[in-house]
């Protein structure tokens, strides 16, 4: 078992093509299909689980090295299957990102708009809206535009966007779901 919680992408991608590990994405099906490490299998943040890692898992009983854009979604990844009791689980330092940055071997897809991207554009459209509705039509609809900035600066303080969690499930960022090699666990 490995006391590591983070390793750097050439490390992690000589130890999981000896087939000591399986390299597990927690990014949404959008922008895995834009871009990922050869060989990562998708479980996006919002299905992931124990059960959900175990299935894509299979008989490999090496870590599971977890990766994202950057290592901020992989890092709670991590906590979340650790408390799951899943104890054997590295986040891959800088995520795909730098995973691409070191020239290790990726697929390439259709380009997207990250969700961080989306994010910034959404909250800018409901400050812009909220400042023309509040001039031109009732003076509350600057609320709006004060209610977002409150957001934003709730997401910066404590790293939880409601915004990003609710873009993350949006029709066109569950396109490639197909991509999902874990099944959703839970009802039917």
């Amino acid at each position: 078992m490995s006391n590591q919680t983070t390793i750097a992408p050439a490390e992690v991608a000589a130890v999981v093509n000896s087939g000591r590990g399986i390299l597990v994405d927690v990014r949404t099906p959008a922008e895995f299909r834009e871009i990922h490490a050869t060989g990562a299998q998708l479980v996006p943040l919002d299905i992931l689980d124990r059960p959900a890692v175990e299935a894509v898992r299979g008989a490999n009983s090496g870590p599971v090295y977890l990766l994202c854009a950057s290592g901020i979604r992989a890092t709670k990844a991590a906590e979340k299957l650790r408390l799951a009791g899943l104890a054997d689980v590295v986040v891959v330092e800088g995520g795909t990102n730098a995973w691409a940055t070191a020239g290790l071997p990726v697929v390439r897809g259709k380009k997207t708009i990250s969700i961080e991207r989306q994010v910034r554009i959404g909250a800018g459209l409901l400050v812009v809206a909220g400042v023309l509705l509040g001039w031109f039509v009732r003076r509350e609809f600057f609320w709006l535009s004060g209610f977002v900035g409150a957001g934003l600066v709730f997401a910066g303080v404590t790293d939880f966007c409601g915004m990003a969690i609710v873009l993350a499930k949006a029709p066109w960022n569950r396109s490639g779901k197909e991509l999902v090699t874990a099944p959703k666990t839970g009802g039917s």
